[in-house]
């Protein structure tokens, strides 16, 4: 699941070339947050849309991640220095010729900045539904219980939506791809799950409840393979 196959790069998501100033980057980040942010109480707001934006912000808004992601891209632009992009020519050349250890340094990395965070933001999530939903059985009637139950959904969903923002901020290396993509669709399959329990604690229809259980499940199971995949890596 390479960052520049699974999503638009970050340069396209804030609508500016490679060449943009960090001022210029500012400027379009700016925009584009008033723009889709979902308190701007405009016909615009897209939650999805300033998750990527805020996701290519943190990349391209500090210079020495900017440097890591265009090397990995191929930009050498003319937003930096002469001085300073033939620094950064140099360091990826360097990389690239000793591209073993290049290679173990971007795996490293993108274990420490991407895996870890996001594989504990799915064990919070995965973790605590079989006793929420133990703990609701007792009365899926009770308005304290299901309204419980209905807090822990809202905050299933607001680590998934930060869950989502750090796999976007980093592209993943050739070699954990299996991990990357594994990560992507557990991620997937637990966004449709809250939305399948969420219609549960409406409706009180047990197949959105069994639907959204088995979703948990296929994500446990993704997050496992994951975890297996870097594990033989690591090694």
């Amino acid at each position: 699941m390479a960052q520049n196959h699974s999503f638009p790069n970050h340069y396209q998501t804030l609508e500016v070339p490679p060449t943009a100033t960090q001022a210029e980057i500012k400027q379009a980040y700016r925009r584009l947050a008033k723009l889709f942010h979902p308190d701007s109480n405009r016909p615009t707001a897209n939650h999805e849309r300033i998750t990527s934006i805020n996701a290519a912000y943190e990349v391209l808004g500090d210079p020495k991640r900017r440097q890591y992601y265009d090397c990995e891209l191929g930009n050498y632009v003319a937003h930096r220095s002469d001085r300073t992009t033939r620094e950064a020519e140099a360091q990826c050349t360097h990389r690239r010729r000793s591209s073993g250890q290049a290679t173990d340094d971007a795996i490293q990395l993108w274990i420490r900045y991407v895996y870890q965070p996001v594989n504990r933001k799915l064990g919070q999530v995965l973790s605590p539904l079989k006793t929420q939903i133990n703990r609701l059985a007792a009365d899926p009637f009770d308005d304290e219980l299901m309204e419980q139950f209905q807090t822990y959904l809202d905050e299933c969903r607001d680590r998934l939506t930060e869950a989502q923002r750090i796999f976007q901020s980093m592209p993943n290396p050739a070699n954990v791809a299996g991990a990357a993509a594994n990560l992507y669709y557990a991620l997937s399959q637990l966004i449709d799950g809250i939305d399948e329990l969420e219609r549960f604690t409406v409706s009180y229809a047990e197949n959105y409840l069994h639907t959204g259980q088995e979703l948990f499940r296929i994500a446990a199971r993704l997050r496992s393979e994951a975890q297996d995949a870097i594990h033989t890596i690591a090694r």
